[in-house]
């Protein structure tokens, strides 16, 4: 797995680096083979609290986990145990999913030596809607959907960008800044 690490507002140190590697070579036992795409580790450091940021982009999903807390090497730590979960997780759903496009081949390995299948397969499979809302998207720019959102106090709000007349989502970030999703 190729994994680029970067720093904002910290140097990455050749021990960091080398724990990265380390602690995400953990990963490597649950694929059929290794995974040949750039996956994006960042670590940043901000009010004392060090951040880890991971994208692992595979054929038809990306792997993402972010932890923060007062050590690197604890947030490090706790991003791989959660890609692990969400490996062991959803593997069997996935595996089904490669199938069913026609391929014979798996994405993860059926069943890793030492690993343990916390869900059992009829958990996997339900995953129902509680709930659905239905709303008109009043076309607006972005400054104004992040003042709608403050408004109604959400962290994310959907809208009709009047930029590109597109459906868009604003959404609060961790640091206290905001992001914009749009469809490519």
């Amino acid at each position: 797995m190729n994994l680029t690490v970067r720093g904002q507002q910290i140097e990455v140190t050749d021990a960091l680096k080398d724990y990265v590697d380390k602690k995400f070579s953990r990963l490597e036992k649950y694929f059929d083979a290794p995974p040949t795409s750039d996956g994006s580790v960042t670590l940043s450091t901000t009010r004392d609290l060090h951040t880890v940021e991971v994208t692992i982009p595979l054929p038809g999903l990306v792997l993402r986990a972010e932890d923060e807390s007062d050590d690197m090497y604890a947030s490090i730590d706790a991003v791989v145990d959660k890609l692990e979960r969400q490996i062991r997780k959803n593997k069997t759903k996935l595996n089904r999913k490669f199938r069913q496009k026609g391929s014979l081949k798996t994405l993860f390995v059926e069943d890793p030596a030492g690993s343990v299948v916390v869900a059992e397969d009829a958990d996997l499979d339900e995953l129902e809607v509680v709930r659905t809302k239905r709303f008109l998207l009043k076309p607006m720019d972005v400054e104004e959907a992040i003042l709608q959102m403050n408004m109604v106090g959400h962290n994310f709000f959907v809208f009709a960008n009047i930029d590109n007349e597109e459906v868009s989502v604003v959404y609060k970030r961790n640091d206290g800044k905001y992001g914009l999703i749009e469809r490519e």
